[in-house]
């Protein structure tokens, strides 16, 4: 099943709860909320208190991506936001397989993110372990950013590493995406779609209404 997670990045906070139900109305499984440190990446978004909003707002399943340095101190800061997928970078976690069993143990799936220089070989130790796969397909930090087009050669490799160890994980791809080139990203083996500017810029039911047609077409 393809699967819609729109990012509160580019929601409108000033409506963020009215967005968000429109969001949740039109048909979005998921709500992706992405946590930045100022440190792991140059820029800095929500905290607890904010995601915990998020949860209160929203029915469906909170798809939180912490870009942050050793995420497996705030493990239990998370699971009691609500989150019900906690995704961490290779890049900063310094045991990643201990971060991943720690982030099961306390009752929620694990996801593992790629920046775009990282190669999907990294994963050959943990892709037994991990529930989702989150390939970015810009540089983190910020949102609007361009699709970079080598993102998809990763995501068919990641499939292929998958398939290869009998592995099913979720392989989630963020950045860039719009109803033009999702086809693509669904194509080389994506199945959870974050899209964050061309979700909440415009009209949101219309623009999620676009992405289903999509994602349905191309399952």
């Amino acid at each position: 099943m393809n699967i819609l997670s729109p990012s509160v990045l580019s929601i409108d906070f000033n409506h963020m709860g009215e967005e968000l139900a429109i969001a949740e109305g039109a048909g979005a499984e998921y709500i992706h909320v992405d946590v930045m440190d100022g440190m792991f990446v140059p820029n800095i978004s929500f905290g607890p208190p904010v995601i915990k909003y998020i949860r209160s707002a929203v029915n469906c399943v909170m798809d939180v991506h912490l870009m942050i340095e050793e995420p497996s101190r705030y493990i239990s800061v998370f699971k009691e936001c609500g989150a019900d997928i906690l995704t961490v970078h290779t890049e900063s976690c310094k045991h990643l397989h201990s971060t991943i069993m720690a982030i099961k143990k306390a009752g929620m799936k694990a996801g593992v993110a790629l920046n775009p220089a990282t190669p999907a070989s990294v994963l050959e130790c943990v892709i037994n372990d991990v529930d989702m796969v989150l390939v970015m397909s810009v540089n983190p930090g910020f949102g609007g950013q361009k699709f970079i087009s080598s993102a998809l050669e990763k995501i068919r490799n990641v499939k292929a590493l998958a398939e290869a160890n009998n592995a099913d994980p979720d392989i989630e791809v963020d950045g860039g995406i719009t109803t033009e080139n999702v086809g693509q990203v669904l194509k080389a083996g994506a199945n959870v779609i974050v899209a964050g500017s061309a979700v909440f810029n415009g009209n949101i039911k219309e623009n999620i209404a676009a992405f289903q047609r999509i994602l349905r077409e191309c399952e």
